[in-house]
């Protein structure tokens, strides 16, 4: 048995969730999860379906982007998990999709707006949209220049990717991290029904307002704050 057996079954159980979840369409999409311990992640092999995983078709990769264990080749968007792993000492678990409504607001190229308290329940904030990369960047080392593109809007905003544990990629599609492999995929699927009802929203009314900062303050503490109340 592999000494990294765990991480390969939790990333395994965890991509499993996102065609359940509609989070994907095809191999469109990937999970890893982290070993702190190791340096290592395990993630999604390239271009295999959903339906054809296996527990040992897991790869391992270190935070440099090299493989130490697995027999096909890991994800193509691989490096920009090792890019985020490497300067983010706090996640454990990123999750990857191309999911309609939030990839639809990655091309727009716009954060989405908070409307509403189902935003307000997970983030005080719009949740954010990096800028697409220059032609200097994507003629590079392309998935690898992704992670400083993410890195770099968190930056320049002045964003605590603690706090706010997802991002749009301009033209892309939609990250989501956490400590927990879990909470990762979670945060995916959060995105995309805020995204989902932002977009709703937008048709309904053009003009609508952003939620006001009391309701914004309330639905996210009573949740996340030190008083918080929601749940057992």
């Amino acid at each position: 048995m592999s000494k990294y057996q765990n991480i390969k079954e939790e990333a395994y159980k965890q991509n499993l969730l996102l065609p359940e979840l509609n989070l994907v369409l095809f191999t469109f999409g990937n999970v890893s999860v982290a070993d702190r311990n190791e340096n290592v992640f395990a993630i999604k092999p390239s271009g295999v379906p959903y339906e054809d995983l296996q527990v040992q078709d897991m790869v391992i990769v270190d935070f440099d982007g090299n493989i130490i264990e697995g027999e096909l080749n890991p994800s193509s968007d691989t490096k920009t998990h090792a890019v985020l792993y490497k300067h983010w000492e706090d996640i454990n678990a990123i999750s990857h999709t191309h999911s309609t409504y939030a990839t639809a607001w990655a091309q727009s190229q716009r954060p989405i707006p908070i409307f509403g308290t189902t935003h307000a329940d997970h983030l005080t904030k719009d949740i954010p949209c990096a800028p697409p990369m220059s032609d200097e960047q994507i003629k590079g080392n392309y998935e690898y220049e992704t992670g400083f593109q993410i890195l770099d809007h968190f930056k320049v905003e002045r964003i605590d990717y603690k706090e706010v544990e997802m991002v749009l990629v301009g033209n892309h599609a939609p990250f989501t991290w956490s400590k927990d492999p879990k909470k990762a995929v979670y945060n995916s699927a959060v995105l995309e029904e805020v995204a989902k009802m932002a977009w709703l929203t937008e048709q309904i009314n053009p003009n609508a307002p952003r939620l006001k900062q009391s309701l914004i303050n309330k639905h996210y503490e009573r949740k996340h704050g030190p008083d918080s109340y929601y749940g057992q």
